[in-house]
């Protein structure tokens, strides 16, 4: 293995470009630890009843349902278009984008959380919507038979309603 010194000319003056799975990466960590810090605790690749996948869910200490889509680039979020399939099965929802990300280009009604690999902030707050009761106890039971299966090492992915 050959090390090069850090002001060798033949490395690059700028980073490579990450790409999109490892910004999904970082943004999900970090948006994990913002939703720690809400409060919050969460899961990542949640199937909804709809057959929709929630890339973050999480759960307040007061059942409240949040769902973060993560968006990887402007690519991504175009192609798309599916984030209000998610509105029905939570009480607030927000985008997860990285800090490079183009903010005006994102909707205007939901949350936005802005994250990196270490952590992020909410930076537009998830509007409060809250969910029917019976949708509610049936989410909470799936979400936490969810977090179950998966502690106990069964990789499910499924909420089943």
């Amino acid at each position: 293995m050959v090390w090069r010194a850090l002001n060798s000319p033949s490395r690059p003056d700028t980073e490579p470009a990450a790409s999109r799975p490892d910004v999904t990466v970082a943004v999900t960590r970090g948006a994990v630890r913002v939703f720690r810090g809400l409060g919050y605790v969460a899961l990542a690749e949640v199937t909804l009843p709809n057959a929709r996948r929630a890339d973050l869910m999480a759960i307040s200490p007061r059942g409240e349902l949040f769902i973060a889509e993560v968006k990887s680039s402007v690519e991504d979020f175009r192609v798309d278009r599916k984030w209000r399939d998610y509105l029905d099965f939570c009480d607030r929802f927000a985008f997860a984008v990285a800090p490079e990300f183009p903010q005006d280009i994102l909707p205007e009604e939901p949350g936005l959380l802005v994250c990196d690999g270490f952590g992020g902030a909410l930076v537009r707050d998830a509007p409060l919507s809250p969910l029917p009761g019976s949708r509610r106890k049936a989410l909470t039971i799936a979400f936490a038979r969810l977090a179950a299966l998966r502690a106990s090492g069964v990789m499910a992915v499924a909420l089943e309603i």
